[in-house]
């Protein structure tokens, strides 16, 4: 790494960003993985900015996907960020081993996290190694209270792909 960099990665390297799952379905395909780059990105309208890595199998469907659904990881969820992190949809079926339904817009929607959102993906930008998707979030559902999982607590796992 050049050392101008350094100063950077060990900045954000001590970040603890919350988790998300992003989830999308393209011709009856649904994907999904584990994200640390995700933000509100406007109030009025509400918009969501949610980005996914060019290595990952959920990338080849949502660069053609019309809908994404963001899923809000509890501390509690722990076993869904290794599912959706760890696991790659090249190789495993991930919906297979945990509770989801269909969802609003035919997209596949986790059971277990306390606040989802989902939307029609509005515009998409390459940032590098990760694609910018915003989107519109149109319809969801808060259970509760959120007590988020953080990139610190999930720092040791092994993702699917190279980060």
């Amino acid at each position: 790494m050049p050392p101008e960099l350094s100063a950077f990665h060990d900045a954000v390297s001590a970040i603890s960003y919350p988790m998300a799952v992003v989830t999308t379905t393209v011709n009856g395909e649904r994907s999904g993985c584990l994200v640390g780059f995700h933000t509100q990105c406007s109030i009025d309208p509400p918009r969501y900015l949610v980005c996914v890595s060019h290595t990952n199998h959920t990338f080849g469907l949502a660069r053609h996907a019309r809908h994404l659904a963001v899923h809000l990881l509890d501390i509690t969820d722990r076993a869904l960020a290794e599912l959706f992190g760890e696991e790659t949809g090249d190789k495993v079926d991930k919906f297979a081993h945990c509770r989801w339904l269909e969802g609003p817009f035919g997209l596949p929607v986790l059971a277990d996290p306390p606040a989802w959102f989902a939307g029609p993906v509005l515009s998409v930008t390459e940032v590098g190694d990760h694609s910018a998707f915003v989107i519109d979030p149109a319809e969801g559902t808060t259970r509760g209270p959120l007590h988020q999982l953080a990139f610190q607590d999930v720092r040791g796992m092994r993702p699917g792909h190279p980060a």
